[in-house]
């Protein structure tokens, strides 16, 4: 039996209800790419990952002058999945076995490294002429063991398919990037069960989201602060809430005196509980296979861009 389906069996002997704060994690800030400022709740020395998820970093937001932008030059990644998830600007991407596009503002890209690609994400010459508004994110989801050396593969979808809905009371939206909220699934397929939401709370809206509670539950405030769990904890710009698994709902709330908009991302998966082995962009089960990564990006397998 998968842990993934021995996860979702042992669902319903959990607790019923609204979920707890397990806790609250600042974010820090670090050069990534070819030296674009990102923030990260995760990984870092005292929290490494969120099984299955691996990393969270946001790009700005930043107004970025002309001929300053930045992105991230050729580089490997296998054994895990990049979900780039644009909220202003413009990024084009290209790999080694021939794809390429560009997401704008509500586009999202779902990559699914697999066996092993040389990727490069780098603003259109467009915007690196002119500038603007920079924000983007971009999450790291583990692969299981089944599906480390899988064909790699894309999902691209532009801000128009990006599913969405609204509250009876108007002031909750969410876009549903993966799984389902308010009766709206997405269109993209994930290897493990996945929730990915974009939450938009006006003052005095609440959210509540239902999770299975064998899911690892997060929320990512991009914007404003709000009030999370059953205990209503206060969290804001720039944090991490971690929830437990004492429940299937999250709730979400925006205080009723609130000046603006909160923005928030829910994100939730089944964990693996398989074995990490990491190494800058390689995630794998042992050492062996890091090892073994290298070499095969080093001899040229993992192909080049052209």
């Amino acid at each position: 039996m998968s842990v993934v389906i021995e996860a979702l069996q042992n669902e319903e002997s959990r607790a019923v209800g609204t979920r707890t704060v397990a806790g609250i994690v600042n974010s820090i800030e670090t050069l990534e790419g070819g030296g674009f400022l990102v923030r990260r709740p995760f990984p870092k020395a005292a929290f490494s990952e969120f099984d299955p998820f691996l990393l969270l970093d946001e790009m700005g937001p930043i107004e970025v002058a002309p001929g300053e932008a930045k992105g991230a030059p050729d580089h490997p990644h296998r054994g895990f999945e990049t979900v780039s998830y644009m909220l202003a600007g413009d990024l084009e991407h290209k790999d080694s076995r021939g794809h390429a596009g560009r997401l704008s503002a509500g586009d999202v890209q779902w990559m699914t490294a697999g066996s092993g690609v040389v990727h490069a994400e780098m603003p259109s010459a467009e915007f690196a002429r002119k500038g603007g508004r920079m924000h983007a994110f971009q999450l790291w989801v583990n692969l299981p063991k089944r599906d480390k050396m899988m064909k790699p593969r894309y999902q691209e979808i532009p801000s128009a398919q990006i599913p969405k809905a609204t509250s009876s009371d108007g002031l909750v939206q969410v876009s549903v990037i993966a799984g389902e909220a308010m009766g709206v699934q997405a269109v993209i397929e994930t290897r493990t069960p996945i929730i990915y939401l974009h939450y938009k709370i006006e003052p005095g809206g609440v959210a509540t989201q239902q999770v299975p509670s064998a899911y690892n539950a997060f929320a990512y405030i991009v914007d404003g602060e709000g009030l999370f769990g059953a205990e209503t904890e206060r969290a804001l710009d720039g944090q991490m809430v971690l929830f437990t698994q004492d429940g299937d709902e999250v709730r979400i709330e925006n205080p009723r005196d609130a000046k603006t908009t909160l923005e928030v991302l829910l994100i939730a998966g089944v964990p693996l509980n398989e074995p990490v082995a990491r190494y800058g962009p390689f995630v794998m089960n042992t050492e062996l296979e890091i090892r073994q990564a290298f070499e095969d990006y080093q001899q040229g397998r993992m192909g080049a861009i052209s």
